[in-house]
């Protein structure tokens, strides 16, 4: 291996001076425990009250252990709690564990159980089991009828543990069931009746919007959203939370202007301002590797504002800020960062035609996942693919808001102590480390740092040949496609035989895994794929067995000596070896990696090489570590191993994972918002759906559009002289879809004021919509009200989505105004609601006065709206949409260049314009009719 010199930080920094609170801390630790420890010592009575159960459980019969769960939920009916149930209901699990699996619960994984139930996180090492631990929690809290889901973060570890269980739940008397896309409307409903329900994040949640789209509640698939457990639940809570869930419909299509502004970005040349002190060559735009932002500088605008005229894309004269010309405004920036920072084969895939996303968590592709706000289409056209229409919203959440809606959420995960402060503080979840059953054996050696990328390839290559030649499995662990195909050229020109692991390879993902602990195995794995399978040492046996067609007991008894011989040199060879190319943003990501050795007990090391080329080290660390190392005197391939660089690193880390932390957090506060109108339109949707007569809402409706009428044309406490008649009779008709004589009635009445007039109004109204009702047949009228106002609903909530949109993307404009863009959006938003509540009274009104129903409209109209949701959903596309990104100013509330900011401007002004003044667009409409239309 290359040389690697080693210095001691206390040698450079002899003196330091301790914080008092520092110095007694492990006093007070050692004296009562950490909160953690007390907390493990708590369960652990619990535990002996399980273990007490133990020889009762197993004198019961098959059919005596089955029959607990009947009992249990007898209990439950007479007001037991569950949590005096636990120390019984955990037994039985235990038991019918080892009766069916062939696997005990060890005393922590009861304490896992219990953590589970208790609404928390439990922190548990790989190979710890968590899997099995799961089943505690979950049988004991599906007792209760309510349904219990299980989530992961792919289809296939869905399938996998539910059939890995299944057979432990159904022996205990429990139903299981998997959701998984494309299933059969029946088979998804079923799934969800089940007691234990198995899915992905995503399922789950795109199940959840799509119920909130159904036109009746026979459509519907979820119950009451009970409790959950989540698998790998810092990948799902914290890594996913930046991106949104959208359901969205196709809009107009685009694809020219695309392909025409793709070509003219290429013309675009880099702008830097200064390099060492040398000033570059004037470019057109600049680039942020730090905030992942571009933006066009003000020869850059007047270059491309030049391009556009000279296409026809941009009219001679015209600006691109003009308001009708935003929209081309966006198109550009989104071509710019398609092909300034989105990278082949980083970022993305070209997969069979399409542009395939690639998680940077866990390496794996995303099919069917598309970026938002044209940044897809623009990424099409550069690799010169078909584009695809762009989406509008059509329902959308978060999984902070989706997961909160649960009674109770817990979750597992081998890393979750990092992320403790995040999962409490967004989520209310604490997070409890549970003890290893076995003392962890791994040796994690510090980070070697070398000047170049090339040295530190070098370096990784060295070494696997070392841990090859002593018959040790290796995997290297990288960040990119890009790394992991570069490191698979470098050991084939070395004539190193290895496997690939990466988002190009996933299907044979569990293939590759399960051999992945063979003696001298070599496997390169983009980050965390493979994640969930645990890697045996000496390989799987039992994906032998598997692979046979109909194997004799002794074949299997063959493979199994022979594992065991691998397995035990592989042991003494020093277990699996661990290297990782480079350090990914987050610790936590580094901790996963370097969990996948040392699983049970069992014996491992890890390593990270590093090197200043490195995105990390280049952009947060590189000068401060760069200036240390040329003080050390560091020579070409030569390493440096030492605190002061680590620290740094870590200091790095932690400024990223603040970063996004606040990403995260911010998008939360935006969404909260948008949450309480979500929960006002399903609350109301689902009224609807399950009412069977809507009249008296349709009543209450009518009132209140004909009260703002009436006040909109007859100010409070004004004289008739005041009034607008002639306005109110042609608002009634508009509304109401009936010409009635007020200037007649007042001129007849001079005792018909502002309140008697009211009363008439509504009383000739109810009049002309009984005479509606008796054509046309009350039950008939009953069931098409309640289709229109979803219809009128579904409508102006959609439209109200995208105006939200709009309104989110620019509203951090606001703080060039010294305002504060969080409470601005509260404020814009709120009224924006209020204006969509009123529209859907009104347009609901407005459409059933002036339809005519027959007697056998309804259920055509019924079956209509339910052919054309059915074409709608084949139309729908499902977005994990892209998050917002440091490149987004607003995720993070920080300052921005005015002209980036400019390209998400708002659709509404600044300026609160009355509703008769001409709209600010300049097309000379009012501003009612134009721009101040929700719809």
């Amino acid at each position: 291996m290359r040389a690697a010199r080693a210095t001691h930080g206390a040698a450079l920094h002899p003196f330091s001076v301790e914080d008092p609170a520092d110095m007694f801390a492990p006093l007070l630790k050692k004296l009562f425990g950490s909160k953690n420890e007390r907390e493990v010592k708590r369960m652990l009575k619990t535990v002996q009250l399980v273990n007490a159960f133990e020889e009762q459980m197993v004198a019961l019969s098959d059919d005596q252990l089955r029959a607990k769960t009947a009992e249990f939920k007898a209990r439950i009916a007479k007001g037991e709690t569950l949590d005096k149930l636990l120390p019984e209901a955990f037994a039985v699990a235990r038991e019918a564990g080892k009766r069916v699996m062939g696997m005990r619960h060890f005393d922590v994984q009861l304490v896992g159980g219990m953590t589970l139930h208790e609404g928390k996180i439990a922190e548990m090492r790989t190979g710890e089991g968590k899997t099995l631990v799961a089943t505690l929690g979950v049988y004991l809290n599906a007792l209760s009828g309510k349904g219990v889901h299980v989530v992961t973060v792919n289809d296939y570890l869905a399938r996998r543990d539910a059939n890995w269980m299944r057979p432990l739940y159904e022996f205990l008397g429990l139903t299981v069931g998997v959701v998984t896309p494309f299933q059969p409307p029946e088979e998804k409903r079923a799934a969800y009746a089940a007691d234990i329900t198995y899915g992905t994040n995503n399922e789950f949640g795109f199940d959840y919007l799509r119920d909130n789209m159904a036109f009746s509640m026979d459509e519907k698939f979820q119950r009451e959203l009970n409790f959950a457990v989540i698998d790998e639940v810092d990948s799902i809570l914290i890594d996913e939370a930046r991106t949104p869930l959208i359901i969205s419909g196709q809009a107009e299509d685009s694809s020219k202007l695309y392909m025409e502004i793709n070509k003219l970005i290429p013309q675009l040349e880099l702008h830097v301002e200064e390099v060492e002190g040398q000033v570059t060559k004037a470019g057109h735009y600049t680039v942020d590797e730090k905030t992942r932002q571009v933006e066009l500088n003000e020869a850059g605008h007047q270059f491309i504002e030049e391009m556009l005229t000279r296409v026809g894309l941009l009219a001679e004269g015209e600006s691109l800020y003009s308001a009708h010309n935003l929209g081309l405004l966006t198109h550009v920036y989104a071509g710019l960062r398609a092909h300034k920072l989105f990278n082949r084969n980083i970022e993305y895939i070209v997969q069979d035609g399409q542009v395939v996303l690639v998680d940077e968590h866990t390496g794996r592709t995303m099919p069917g996942r598309r970026l938002s706000e044209g940044l897809h289409q623009a990424i099409e056209a550069k690799e010169g693919l078909n584009i695809q229409a762009e989406s509008q919203t059509l329902a959308s959440t978060t999984f902070q808001n989706y997961f909160r809606l649960y009674t109770k959420l817990s979750g597992m995960t081998g890393t979750a102590d990092t992320e403790a402060f995040e999962f409490h503080q967004i989520y209310g979840l604490e997070v409890m480390v549970i003890p290893p059953n076995k003392p962890l054996a791994r040796k994690d050696y510090n980070d070697l740092v070398f000047l170049t990328a090339e040295e530190k390839y070098a370096a990784i290559v060295a070494d696997i040949k070392e841990s090859m030649a002593a018959g040790r499995p290796v995997l290297v662990g990288t960040a990119t496609i890009e790394t992991s195909e570069h490191m698979s050229e470098l050991l084939v020109k070395e004539g190193i035989e290895h496997k690939v692991l990466n988002a190009k390879f996933h299907e044979k993902e569990a293939e590759i895994i399960a051999q992945a602990g063979r003696p001298g195995a070599l496997t390169i794995a983009t980050n965390m794929a493979g994640r969930g399978t645990d890697i045996l040492l000496g390989g799987n046996w039992e994906v032998e067995v598997a692979s046979l067609e109909n194997p004799t007991p002794e074949q299997i008894a063959q493979i199994k000596a022979d594992w065991q011989k691998r397995h035990q040199q592989v042991l003494e060879s020093g277990g699996l070896q661990v290297i990782a190319s480079e350090r990914h943003e987050s610790r936590r990501i580094d901790n996963q990696l370097r969990g996948r050795a040392g699983r049970q007990g069992d014996a491992g090391s890890s390593r990270f090489y590093l090197s200043l080329e490195d995105s990390l080290m280049r952009i947060f660390a590189s000068d401060r570590v760069k200036n240390f190392m040329k003080a050390l005197g560091m020579q070409p391939g030569e390493a440096i191993e030492h605190r002061m660089v680590t620290n740094a690193i870590e200091k790095a880390q932690r400024k990223v994972e603040g970063r996004n932390f606040d990403i995260r957090k911010q998008l939360l506060e935006f969404d909260d918002v948008n949450n309480e109108q979500r929960k006002v339109i399903y609350h109301m949707r689902n009224t609807l759906l399950a009412a069977d007569n809507i009249g008296e809402t349709i009543a209450d409706f009518r009132q209140d559009v004909l009260n703002a009428t009436v006040s909109a044309h007859i100010p409070p406490q004004s004289l008739p002289e005041q009034w607008d008649v002639a306005g109110l009779e042609a608002s009634i008709e508009s509304d109401f879809g009936v010409k009635l004589p007020i200037q007649q009635w007042l001129d007849e009445d001079d005792h018909l004021y502002e309140e008697t007039l009211r009363e008439k109004l509504m009383t000739e109204l109810m009049a002309a919509y009984n005479e509606k009702e008796d054509q046309a047949g009350a039950e008939a009228l009953r069931s098409f009200e309640k289709q229109i106002v979803l219809r009128v609903l579904d409508d102006l909530w959609k439209d109200h989505l995208s105006t939200m949109d709009h309104l989110r993307h620019g509203i951090h404009l606001r703080g060039y105004a010294q305002k504060n863009p969080k409470q601005e959006y509260k404020r814009e938003s709120f009224t924006l609601f209020s204006e969509l509540l009123d529209s859907i009274k009104r347009d609901s009104i407005r459409v059933l006065s002036h339809v005519q129903v027959r007697r056998e409209d309804p259920e055509a109209e019924e079956q209509r709206l339910r052919q054309e949701a059915e074409a709608l959903a084949a139309r729908m596309q499902f977005e994990h949409a892209e998050a917002p990104g440091l490149d987004q100013p607003e995720a993070l509330g920080e300052e921005v260049d005015v002209a980036l900011a400019t390209a998400a401007a708002p659709v509404r002004n600044e300026q609160k314009l009355g509703r008769n003044e001409l709209c600010y667009c300049g097309s000379g409409k009012k501003y009612k009719h134009c721009h101040g239309q929700i719809q």
